[in-house]
């Protein structure tokens, strides 16, 4: 019943926010911020960040950290536009770029076990090593090819127009639905949240962590991978500049959503209201007129709120 209540109150306190901030940007520019066509640009603007928040959920509630997640976004919006330039299939380049992304999450992973390297150090170093590796398959400029229908996967007004949302958008509920259960139900989801809570505690138990934060960091990269696809869609070209600081956004998103940076705790429900929380946030901010520095001041200052009340939560 106290865990109910406690997941309850995790999903409650970000839609708070949500609908505070939905609720004074109605009232600030109601003629613009409420509108379908504004709606739709909002819920399509969420897509990269609420994928990458689904593989940081599982990673921070494992008790780790992903800094690289923008980096590797590059590098397969990179790969997908190389592989499409090359002559491959949508489906081809689909598979290839995602492929690259579970392959740099598992190679985050085998190191962080194999060397036992603090998570935090080891994704600092891929998040420049995948960078450098964009901007050298890029010849340091973008890669233009025809991005076929995965372009139509992040257009805001879908065909056929019963969709309503971008299928991007779709794709991210139906993918965090699956991983919802895969949290909640399933043996992998159950490990995720004892290591977090505490990890000598959990080898006791029989848990094989090293397994575990392999899988983790690999369905990590498996989001990411997901995100730099359909962030070449939106974009047709493969920059390898594209999502700096996109790691930063994805954080937020999963601690605004109530998830830890001690682990232990963490849902994906929460983390796609964090992104889109940003999201609304962001757009109404534009709208209203507010400088970018501004934003940007508000996010850090919302992150060390929500980092503040975990701790409080806590009784740290």
């Amino acid at each position: 019943m106290r865990e109910r209540l406690s997941r309850a109150l995790d999903v409650a306190g970000p839609l708070i926010g949500l609908l505070v901030v939905m609720v004074l940007f109605a009232i600030l520019v109601p003629d613009r911020f409420l509108t379908a066509y504004n709606f739709k640009t909002v819920a399509t603007q969420t897509v990269i960040v609420g994928l990458g928040a689904i593989g940081m959920t599982f990673v921070m509630i494992s008790g780790g950290i992903d800094l690289s997640i923008g980096s590797v976004i590059a590098l397969v919006s990179v790969c997908t536009a190389v592989l499409l330039r090359d002559g491959s299939s949508e489906i081809v380049a689909l598979l290839g770029g995602v492929g690259v992304g579970v392959l740099v999450g598992a190679l985050n992973g085998l190191v962080i076990t194999r060397a036992k390297i603090v998570p935090f150090i080891v994704t600092l170093g891929t998040m420049g090593v995948a960078r450098g590796v964009a901007k050298w398959l890029g010849d340091e400029q973008t890669v233009r090819a025809d991005a076929g229908w995965l372009a139509d996967l992040m257009k805001k007004t879908p065909d056929p127009g019963w969709l309503l949302l971008a299928k991007g958008v779709w794709i991210t509920l139906v993918l965090a639905g699956v991983m919802t259960l895969v949290l909640r139900r399933t043996v992998l989801g159950t490990h995720c949240f004892a290591i977090g809570s505490s990890e000598p505690t959990a080898r006791l138990c029989g848990v094989h962590v090293e397994r575990v934060k392999l899988a983790v960091y690999a369905i990590g990269g498996l989001f990411a991978g997901v995100a730099g696809v359909l962030q070449f869609g939106r974009l047709t070209v493969g920059d390898p500049t594209t999502a700096i600081g996109l790691e930063l956004d994805v954080i937020a998103a999963v601690v605004i959503g109530g998830g830890s940076l001690a682990g232990g705790r963490g849902s994906i429900v929460g983390a796609l209201l964090g992104a889109f929380f940003m999201s609304v946030l962001a757009n109404g901010c534009t709208l209203s007129g507010v400088p970018t520095y501004v934003q940007e001041i508000l996010v850090g200052a919302i992150i060390v709120l929500a980092v503040g009340l975990d701790r409080l939560r806590r009784g740290a």
